[in-house]
């Protein structure tokens, strides 16, 4: 019997519909929104991909009987065919909204979208060995391997008598997540661990039932929710094998400098005290100067300790930074990250923590983001020591905000502790232990408890109230309490008073913070508040957007 070469179809009334043999136009199918790979109809006459259907779209039957609403008829409906806007329903069976045609009883405003309408008899899961059969009465079950009772039609293997949601037969076997460097497999059983384990999802850090369907990885002992590693699924064609999976937190390559001159310390190790830096023009020498109100060029931290300076020029490293390796893998991103000094004048905002920083930027390239100094250090593990707290803090990331015990802000990625509440966001965690603030004589160390037991707890920056459950900074020499920002300042990883030359102006231009006068940006016209490039000479001032071209980012 010849094919039916054209139809008249209720979502396209204007004209027929035109038969194609072998579709390859890989457009998508108005009625499911697959691709289309075969046998299709088309409007020849609009020619727009709105009117493509694939064959078993275009002949679905305009009524249909169901079991799961035997009282009354469904008809079939396309979101845009009768209102002038798409207007989406909840399909009963997958409980989500699709931009895909439906079967409706408008009287009792029940749908069914044709995917899950048309089900197969029997089903097949990668993760099971037998054939799933759906159960077309609407009953309450507790899902096999997601674990969440639901009321709903389920599938059943009756051999083993294991429920599930339809929704939840896709999960794969096997997959490859960015937070772990092995392949996760599926299981569903209790078999590979007792019922009364208590296991926390290393990937939000949250408990996780064994007794349903999770990830695992039996060589590390890995487990993770089936949502939470599915939202960091990478593409498995990617790896052929384990052994090609890159190892994550590598250091590939250490070479960040040339050592120039050394000396042997007191302990028989090598002291490299002059090196030719990758970031910087001219040689730099190690020195334990002090030096109160001078910043890092490589992290843009307080100068503390051993640190390399430039004789030439206000140029500094600490030992630490200068020791950075040039380029790391984090669990937390699939490809590695390359250490690159950020250009004279520019700030970039880093993708963790989302401060402003014109310190050095571990870059990662295919999605390009940055990452400051601090934020790649601290994420180098998912596990976190810190001196604020007595256990472990594990690295969390979830759906909805977590709260930070030390600042009581709010964000998906944190650090918990699985033994009590209490939580670390990615700000705090990099908080450095200690700092100096401009001229004071003695440097400030962190605190995470209250410095007596007066009840009254104030800053002495700003004078006002500090909160007995945060974090602050304290001098303990003159008594001196305060708010991390009021030491750190308003912009913690960016230094200001460097001198550029730019093509722009025949002047040396010096990068400060902010001016009280507002004085008009000779570029772009605007006032001048904050982040200027400033010529003393000639009174000239130009944004540090208007020197790059970029918008600001924080």
């Amino acid at each position: 019997m010849e094919q039916q070469q054209q139809l008249q179809h209720f979502s396209h009334p204007e004209h027929p519909l035109v038969f194609n043999q072998d579709d390859g136009s890989f457009y998508r199918c108005r009625g499911c929104r697959e691709l289309v790979h075969g046998p299709s109809y088309s409007c020849k006459e609009c020619g727009v991909w709105e009117t493509r259907l694939q064959k078993s779209c275009a002949e679905l039957p305009l009524g249909l009987h169901h079991p799961l609403h035997p009282i009354h008829p469904l008809i079939l409906f396309s979101p845009q065919t009768w209102s002038e806007n798409e207007q989406f329903y909840k399909c009963e069976l997958c409980k989500e909204y699709k931009d895909v045609y439906a079967y409706r009883c408008s009287r009792c405003d029940f749908n069914l979208h044709i995917t899950c309408a048309s089900l197969a008899p029997t089903m097949f899961a990668e993760f099971h060995h037998h054939p799933l059969t759906p159960v077309w009465k609407w009953i309450t079950f507790t899902c096999d391997l997601c674990g969440k009772e639901d009321k709903g039609t389920p599938y059943l293997c009756h051999l083993c008598d294991f429920w599930i949601h339809g929704r939840c037969s896709i999960f794969p076997q096997r997959v490859k997540n960015v937070r772990h460097k092995h392949f996760l497999h599926l299981t569903h059983s209790s078999l590979e661990f007792h019922q009364s384990d208590s296991r926390f999802c290393q990937i939000c850090v949250e408990k996780l039932d064994t007794r349903y369907g999770l990830y695992y990885c039996s060589e590390c002992d890995y487990v993770a929710h089936l949502d939470c590693c599915m939202r960091f699924d990478i593409n498995l064609l990617e790896f052929r094998d384990e052994d090609e999976v890159p190892e994550p937190n590598e250091l590939i390559d250490s070479a960040a400098y040339q050592v120039k001159k050394s000396k042997v310390g007191v302990d028989g190790t090598q002291i490299d005290t002059e090196i030719k830096h990758f970031s910087h023009e001219h040689d730099l020498k190690l020195t334990d100067e002090v030096l109160n109100d001078q910043k890092c060029n490589g992290c843009a931290r307080a100068l503390l300790g051993p640190f390399y300076s430039c004789s030439q020029c206000g140029f500094f490293l600490h030992k630490s930074c200068a020791n950075l390796p040039k380029t790391m893998r984090l669990q937390l991103l699939p490809y590695p990250l390359t250490l690159i000094p950020t250009k004279p004048g520019e700030i970039f905002q880093c993708f963790f923590c989302k401060r402003g920083c014109n310190g050095f930027s571990y870059y990662e390239k295919v999605a390009d983001i940055n990452l400051d100094v601090q934020c790649t250090l601290t994420l180098a593990s998912d596990i976190l020591t810190h001196k604020g707290h007595e256990h472990q803090l594990f690295f969390s990331t979830t759906e909805y905000e977590q709260t930070c015990t030390s600042c009581n802000s709010k964000t998906h990625d944190i650090f918990r502790c699985t033994i009590c509440e209490f939580a670390l966001d990615i700000k705090c965690a990099t908080l450095p232990h200690t700092t100096r603030y401009k001229q004071h004589e003695h440097p400030f160390t962190l605190c995470y408890t209250v410095e007596d037991d007066s009840n009254e707890y104030y800053c002495d920056i700003c004078e006002e109230e500090r909160d007995p459950k945060h974090w602050f900074y304290y001098c303990e020499n003159c008594t001196y309490p305060a708010h991390p920002n009021c030491i750190l300042g308003k912009y913690t990883n960016i230094w200001f008073g460097d001198t550029y030359t730019f093509g722009c102006h025949p002047h040396p231009l010096t990068f400060i913070e902010e001016t009280e006068d507002s004085h008009e940006c000779h570029d772009c016209g605007d006032p001048c508040k904050e982040f200027i490039l400033q010529c003393v000479q000639c009174n000239f001032y130009i944004h540090d957007k208007c020197v790059w071209g970029k918008k600001k980012w924080f």
